[in-house]
């Protein structure tokens, strides 16, 4: 399972046919695979990079730091689902070192982040501080190249 697992990662339109063939496993095998992984949530959700500056399409990312105060019996699991689960709130991981969740959120411009951190973020009772980085130009994402032309992930072969 983690072989499809992994071939799925890299890239989510590989077929079940494909996979099958590269494995060596029976197609039916392959989609029962799929399937139970879906269904216990081990495969969460297929996904598309895009880069939408070659769209026209601003948005603005922010990375933030978030020094949080434990709640009692919770930990920082409850405080970090009620982040998490704001709509501005693209990925949440909690960190070691000087903060303790690092938070992406996205927004149609940086005041629209900054009254996201300032009217919803710094008001929950359990956030003790926040640092705000705004990404200026992002160059590679989920394992793919942005910027440029994609080199090939194998050499040739010449013979």
């Amino acid at each position: 399972m983690e072989e499809f697992l992994k071939i799925l990662e890299n890239d989510a339109r590989t077929t079940p046919e494909q996979i099958a063939t590269m494995t060596g496993k029976s197609i039916e095998e392959v989609r029962e695979a799929i399937r139970r992984a879906e269904k216990d949530r081990t495969i969460v959700k297929y996904k598309t990079v895009i880069n939408w500056e070659k769209m026209g399409r601003e948005e603005v990312w922010a990375l933030i730091e978030v020094r949080l105060q434990p709640q009692r019996e919770f930990g920082f699991d409850a405080v970090a689902e009620r982040i998490y689960r704001f709509p501005e709130v693209r990925s949440a991981y909690l960190v070691s070192g000087t903060y303790d969740l690092a938070v992406f959120v996205t927004g149609k411009t940086m005041q629209e982040v900054a009254g996201f951190v300032s009217r919803k973020l710094s008001t929950l009772e359990s956030v003790q501080g926040t640092v705000t980085h705004f990404l200026l130009k992002r160059y590679k994402e989920d394992g793919e190249i942005l910027e440029g032309e994609e080199k090939p992930k194998r050499e040739p072969l010449t013979l």
